[in-house]
C-alpha cells in the first residue's frame, strides 16, 4: 500500500513542490491549506494519488478534524511535512502590533505544534507503529534578517520542537527532522531576489534557487528507513548571505 503523507501549506510554493515530488514517489499525498480551490489546482498539476482537505493549522478544532478524517479514511499517517508558515518582515519590534505577532505565532509555531501533536498521537497508536515528522525551519532558525523579530522567534522555537520530538519519539519509532531553507524561488521570495535589506543597512539582490532542489531534499529525508534520520539539513542558494550574514 502507498505510504500516506500530509503536507501543510501544500497549495503553493515549497509545499506544492514537495507534494508533487512525493506524488511522483508513489506516496498518497494529502494536500492541506485554507483554500480548497488552490489545493485542487495544485493537485491537478501533477500525476499521482492525492486528495485535498482544507484546514487552518492554527485552529485546534480544525486540526483535530483534519486528523480525524485521515485516521478514518487511511488508518495511519507515515509522514507529516510541517510546512505552512507566515512571514512579516521589515518591522522593528516597536513597530509590530500584538495582532501581527500573534498571527505569526498561531501559524508558524502553534500550527506546527498542533499538527505535530496530532501526528505523533496517530503514529503512536497505528500498526505498525511509527512515522516521520519533518519541520520546515529556516535560515532564520540560525540567523535573523533585519526587521524579522516575530518570524525569527517562531523559527528558533521550531528547532526546539524538532529536538524534543526527536527525543520523545524514539520509544515509538517516530523520527523528527528539520529542513532549513534559504532563498527558494517562490512568490514569497520574489522581493528578496529584487533586493533585500542587509545587516549593514544596504539593499542588495540575493540569489535564489529552484524549488525542485528543496523537493528532492524532502523526498530524500522522507524515504529513509525509520532507523535513520537527517536531524537537520540546511539547503540554500549557494551565494545567499548566511555564513557571515552579519
Amino acid at each position: 500500500m502507498a505510504k500516506i503523507a500530509l503536507i501543510t501549506g501544500a497549495g503553493t510554493g515549497i509545499g506544492k513542490a514537495c507534494a508533487h515530488e512525493l506524488m511522483h514517489a508513489d506516496y498518497h499525498v494529502i494536500f492541506t491549506g485554507r483554500h480548497i480551490d488552490v489545493l485542487k489546482a495544485a493537485i491537478a498539476e501533477a500525476e499521482g494519488s492525492a486528495e485535498a482537505i482544507t484546514c487552518d493549522v492554527g485552529n485546534e478544532a480544525a486540526v483535530d478534524r483534519l486528523f480525524q478524517k485521515i485516521e478514518e479514511k487511511h488508518q495511519r499517517l507515515d509522514l507529516l511535512f510541517n510546512n505552512a508558515g507566515s512571514f512579516i518582515a521589515g518591522k522593528l519590534i516597536d513597530e509590530m502590533s500584538v495582532k501581527e505577532w500573534q498571527t505569526m505565532i498561531d501559524v508558524n509555531l502553534t500550527g506546527s505544534f498542533l499538527c505535530a501533536r496530532a501526528a505523533f498521537s496517530l503514529m503512536r497508536r497505528q500498526q505498525p507503529m511509527g512515522g516521520r515528522i519533518i519541520n520546515n525551519g529556516s535560515i532564520s532558525s540560525h540567523s535573523p534578517r533585519p526587521g524579522s523579530v516575530a518570524y525569527t522567534t517562531t523559527k528558533h522555537a521550531i528547532t526546539g520542537l524538532t529536538k524534543c520530538l526527536s527525543l520523545d519519539g524514539r520509544e515509538f519509532d517516530i523520527a523528527c527532522s528539520q529542513i532549513d531553507i534559504g532563498n527558494a524561488a517562490s512568490d514569497i521570495t520574489a522581493a528578496i531576489g529584487a533586493g533585500a535589506k542587509q545587516a549593514d543597512g544596504s539593499i542588495t539582490p540575493e540569489p535564489l534557487m529552484d524549488l525542485e532542489h528543496i523537493a528532492e531534499a524532502v523526498r530524500y529525508m522522507a524515504e529513509l528507513p525509520l532507523s535513520a534520520n537527517v536531524q537537520f539539513m540546511t539547503i540554500m542558494a549557494t551565494k545567499m548571505p548566511f555564513i557571515g550574514r552579519g
